[in-house]
């Protein structure tokens, strides 16, 4: 407090110059905020080479630096990481030139887990759970688009590594940039917007929505659910590229590709012209070829198109199938000819069957039929007669009347 008084009493007749405001200030600050603990959340947590760490604490609305020296930070109990609350003890410290200010950390525990990234998880279930990250409704990325769409910021480095490597992969496609917030309470608006745009109008043919690296809270746009949303709704196939490689935001798991990094996001949208160029060669190469072969083979085959060798291929045709013609019927006379002889046998053997069996043939070898008169039966029995009975008589030739005399 005296030193607030003193300050005020010295700005009543005191110009100041710009050091000696900010040597008034780092003065006030580190004698007045000497030892106080702090209780934050961290974010953008980068560990140097030499063993010192820097980080940020934060709250919902408000953020601090700090900095913690390889001597306190080597007598650490846990490994610090984005998103772990955590209490700290330290110092508040003065950077004059700049007029900044941080806090140095000689104390660290753990307070609890983070809420950003207890956030995001129960977020990330929720949308999962709604179906917004299946494999099965995500797109294929057209492999030649004409116009690539980028939602980002129109001034950041994201845009300028996404034209510089689509200008020198394939200057033949064309590049809109949907302008939108990246950073702040309006950039999940400005980003569903840009998004709706695209695909009402059907501005391009793919989508790459994200920015360049930042901390986990300057990427928090890209996880919200307006956005994921969105993202996971648009018609158009969409790339998401936040951050670097080793960001990821929840949009990354509801776009139909994630990249890396803005710039590895061109180099899966952008096909390489050399490459196109070297196919494009390749397969006229082979449908050259291949057409020429036809050709050939076409030309081969009219040459035997005229009258001789036409009719020498109809002769060649149809000479085997007079052959068989031939053949097949010499075989049918051969067949019938056998046929016809083997009936003729048959008849002939049942002709000397029948001959043999006939009356006149058996009376030609000397016998005879006898016939009793008065009963006009063939006598087959001697006992079937009796003496003085009259019997005709039949040899081969003529009759014959008698009368029994004696029966034996």
């Amino acid at each position: 407090m005296e030193n607030a008084y003193a300050l005020s009493e010295l700005q009543k007749d005191h110009v100041f110059s710009v050091t000696e405001l900010n040597g008034v200030i780092s003065e006030i600050l580190q004698q007045t905020f000497f030892n106080i603990t702090l209780e934050g959340e961290i974010s953008n947590f980068k560990p140097s080479a030499a063993g010192h760490i820097y980080f940020t604490l934060k709250d919902s609305t408000s953020a601090i630096s700090a900095v913690m020296f390889r001597g306190a930070a080597y007598k650490l109990a846990f490994s610090p990481k984005d998103g772990d609350k955590v209490r700290v003890t330290g110092s508040i410290s003065v950077y004059s030139p700049r007029g900044t200010y941080q806090i140095i950390v000689n104390k660290m525990e753990m307070a609890g887990s983070g809420n950003i990234l207890q956030l995001l998880e129960e977020r990330k279930k929720k949308l999962a759970a709604e179906g917004l990250f299946d494999q099965a409704r995500k797109k294929s990325l057209p492999f030649f688009p004409r116009t690539i769409g980028v939602v980002t910021s129109p001034t950041g480095a994201a845009i300028r590594d996404i034209l510089q490597i689509t200008k020198r992969r394939n200057p033949a496609i064309n590049v809109i940039i949907l302008p939108a917030l990246v950073q702040g309470a309006e950039a999940a608006a400005t980003i569903c917007k840009m998004i709706e745009i695209a695909n009402f109008y059907k501005l391009c043919d793919l989508l790459i929505v994200g920015r360049g690296g930042g901390s986990l809270e300057d990427l928090l746009p890209f996880s919200e659910e307006s956005v994921v949303r969105a993202v996971a709704a648009s018609e158009i196939p969409t790339i998401s590229a936040v951050g670097h490689e080793i960001d990821w935001a929840l949009c990354d798991y509801a776009a139909d590709k994630r990249a890396a990094t803005p710039s590895a996001a061109a180099e899966l949208a952008v096909p390489l012209m050399a490459d196109l160029k070297m196919q494009l060669s390749t397969y006229k190469d082979y449908f050259y070829t291949s057409i020429q072969q036809k050709v050939e083979r076409t030309r081969l085959l009219l040459r035997g198109f005229n009258p001789e060798s036409l009719e020498i291929r109809f002769r060649a045709i149809q000479q085997p199938l007079l052959n068989r013609f031939e053949n097949a019927r010499q075989a049918l006379n051969q067949n019938i000819n056998d046929k016809i002889r083997d009936y003729r046998s048959e008849i002939e053997r049942h002709k000397t069957i029948l001959e043999n069996a006939s009356p006149k043939t058996i009376f030609a070898r000397g016998y005879s039929m006898v016939v009793d008169k008065s009963t006009g039966k063939v006598v087959r029995n001697a006992s079937e007669l009796s003496v003085n009975s009259e019997i005709e008589i039949t040899p081969a030739e003529g009759k014959l009347s008698a009368m029994v005399t004696k029966i034996s």
